[in-house]
């Protein structure tokens, strides 16, 4: 690891120095690794080449923060994994596995409680209309607390500290219904 550390810390000064073949041979060196990551990180094989590709040009990007003498892998590694981790947030919800072949295995879901809707409605109900709104949306319909906030005039943050004190007071209101 110090042999290759010391290679690509080589290559990456020489690099930031403005020689283009020692950063050519730089990325050649790491994009092996930096896929490696990725895939261990990912189970969408379609898109690992894109996170590659995303870590490759975040390295460009930012190539300039790698201080010279220290290690270049850990500033790699986490580069690779903060992309890696930003690609499952935008594609959050949206892993298709086909299930056609397992529709045999797979057991019906037996239809949620009945109940549950009247007892989230009537807890609700303890709620003000704005806190009621959020938790509806962001807890029952899933939408982000980026949407919610745009279309209340909320920012983000605000929107997710009112859903988590809304949900106390519905924590509270199930604790003295019971």
């Amino acid at each position: 690891m110090t042999d290759r550390n010391d290679r690509w810390g080589a290559l990456l000064s020489r690099a930031n120095r403005g020689e283009a073949v020692a950063y050519a041979a730089f990325l050649q060196d790491v994009t092996p690794v930096i896929r490696t990551i990725v895939r261990g990180r990912s189970s969408a094989e379609a898109e690992n080449e894109d996170i590659v590709q995303e870590v490759l040009l975040a390295i460009h990007a930012k190539r300039h923060t790698w201080r010279e003498g220290d290690p270049v892998a850990p500033w790699l590694y986490a580069i690779a994994r903060y992309k890696t981790a930003d690609a499952f947030r935008r594609r959050k919800g949206t892993t298709q596995v086909p299930i056609d072949d397992l529709a045999d295995r797979l057991a019906d879901e037996a239809p949620g409680d009945p109940t549950a809707a009247r007892d989230l409605a009537r807890l609700m109900d303890g709620l003000d209309d704005r806190s009621a709104g959020i938790v509806r949306a962001v807890g029952v319909e899933g939408e982000s607390a980026g949407e919610v906030g745009a279309r209340m005039g909320m920012s983000e943050g605000a929107v997710r500290v009112a859903y988590h004190r809304a949900l106390t007071r519905l924590k509270k209101l199930a604790g003295a219904n019971e």
